[in-house]
């Protein structure tokens, strides 16, 4: 298993659009991937789930992934919250 924890810099946070580019690259990979904020966890890959959690910015989230390519998984993330989503 590999997490790093990353600061969510975009003003808006994972509003729709930016949690459908999140959602899209998790998918991008085979294995489990979750978003946790605080003490919620949900699946990366879903939506819903990713919406569910609120996520401002200027908040810290962890991206945990289990699997073959858990560090690559990871890395892209972390590097798609970092770059602001283009916002």
């Amino acid at each position: 298993m590999c997490a790093k924890e990353v600061l969510v810099q975009n003003q808006v946070g994972l509003h729709a659009r930016p949690a459908a580019f999140y959602m899209q690259k998790a998918k991008e990979f085979k294995h489990s991937i979750w978003l946790e904020e605080e003490e919620r966890r949900v699946n990366a890959k879903s939506l819903l789930g990713v919406l569910r959690l609120g996520i401002v910015g200027g908040v810290t989230i962890r991206i945990i992934a289990d699997g073959a390519d858990e560090e690559q998984a990871v890395d892209a993330l972390v590097e798609l919250v970092n770059s602001g989503f283009a916002e």
